[in-house]
């Protein structure tokens, strides 16, 4: 018997039709030689990583190698010591020795490096940080900055410091001896700093006082080493 067209199923028809073309217009068709997404792009196509940080502290800084290969291929660099000594000074000498038996180095990025080191390791100290201290600093230093830590807590006493700023930076001496290298630097800066008891009570320094600080320290590094940071080997302050 014929029934003919139902209504209802007449509707559902045209209502797939409707969708196929829908979604033909918004998808479009696959000829098969499509790029196939990959949620992980191939190792080319990532972007630039930023360079793992090598724990290198930034005393003093190493230069990239693009850097002195484009320093090869432009004018005679500046002698060393420039801008840190006069020339024929002994020290002028010691850092010209230094940057002959290393390349990489020079005064600028020594000092760069010095003048951050000093205030990382005068905040260290202050703030008890032995991590902190421990990349910076020789064996014998570190043990005598650990100790005088350790000595200072068993007391319960702290020490606040305010590390204001740094005056001036010099290098005063240079020692070349084999392949190790050693810079004397004297700093003056001004900091606010007060010892106080387990109580609060004022034990040594005034913590509403500005004091300018000289300190002379020297730094220390085997330029054969690969290790390219400069270790505190010595202290010395200055009243």
């Amino acid at each position: 018997m014929d029934q003919g067209f139902d209504p209802l199923t007449l509707l559902i028809f045209a209502a797939a039709v409707f969708l196929a073309f829908r979604l033909r217009s918004v998808l479009g068709t696959r000829s098969g030689n499509e790029k196939r997404y990959d949620p992980v792009p191939p190792k080319d196509a990532r972007p630039p990583e930023k360079p793992a940080d090598d724990g290198v502290i930034v005393f003093p800084g190493r230069r990239p190698a693009a850097d002195k290969s484009a320093e090869a291929d432009s004018e005679p660099k500046a002698p060393a010591w420039t801008g840190f000594a006069d020339e024929g000074s002994a020290v002028a000498n010691g850092l010209q020795a230094i940057a002959d038996a290393d390349p990489s180095f020079t005064a600028k990025s020594f000092m760069d490096g010095a003048r951050i080191a000093y205030e990382m390791i005068v905040t260290a100290f202050a703030d008890a940080d032995k991590k902190a201290l421990k990349p910076l600093l020789s064996r014998d230093v570190f043990e005598g900055f650990a100790a005088a830590i350790d000595n200072r807590q068993r007391a319960g006493q702290t020490l606040e410091l305010r590390f204001v700023g740094l005056n001036s930076a010099q290098i005063v001496n240079v020692e070349l001896s084999d392949s190790r290298a050693s810079v004397t630097v004297r700093y003056a800066s001004d900091q606010v700093s007060a010892t106080k008891a387990a109580d609060g009570t004022v034990i040594d320094g005034d913590p509403q006082k500005v004091v300018e600080v000289t300190d002379v320290w020297t730094f220390e590094r085997d330029l054969k080493s690969r290790d390219p940071n400069w270790k505190l080997v010595a202290t010395e302050a200055v009243a």
